[in-house]
């Protein structure tokens, strides 16, 4: 092909090429944006840990209403543990005393869900730490497990934040 005889000026070919391209660095962005974003909330990268802190809050929502059975269950993810309580070690008694009058913060009345974060071994962590302020302001630090969803109370390490 020769300069003589090139193909046609294609006006919307060309428009096509532009919204193509600043379409993409536009997504690019959004998505460095969002990654970045929900790693300096303290929610994780691309705000992968909100599924955990979800989980936490939603089981102290159910120690707040004293709601045990429901509390219990988010605690072994097990929605239907009163059809096999045999599985658990673990009793319904010992987790409603742990978490009214042997609780180190006394029985939950309030509380808000601070941060988290992706810990353990391995490229992703092995679970996620979630930093819970309750009853007027004391941290407390829930492990939550990633292979079953189980959730720890306390956590392998503390977070530091204000």
């Amino acid at each position: 092909m020769t300069l003589l005889n090139a193909p046609k000026y294609d006006a919307g070919n060309e428009k096509r090429k532009s919204v193509l391209i600043f379409g993409g660095i536009g997504l690019v962005l959004v998505l460095l944006l969002v990654g970045v974003g929900g790693f300096l909330l303290g929610h994780g990268w691309m705000f992968t840990n909100t599924h955990a802190e979800h989980t936490v809050d939603h089981f102290f929502t159910a120690l707040e209403a004293k709601d045990y059975n429901k509390a219990y269950g988010i605690w072994m993810n097990d929605a239907d543990w009163q059809q096999h309580p045999q599985k658990y070690d673990y009793s319904l008694k010992r987790f409603t005393e742990d978490w009214t009058t042997e609780s180190p913060v006394g029985p939950i009345t309030t509380h808000h869900v601070d941060i988290s974060k992706t810990d353990g071994t391995g490229t992703f962590g092995t679970g996620i730490i979630v930093a819970v302020r309750v009853n007027g302001g004391k941290k407390i630090f829930m492990w939550y497990e990633k292979k079953d969803g189980t959730l720890t109370y306390p956590a392998p390490h503390e977070l530091e934040y204000n």
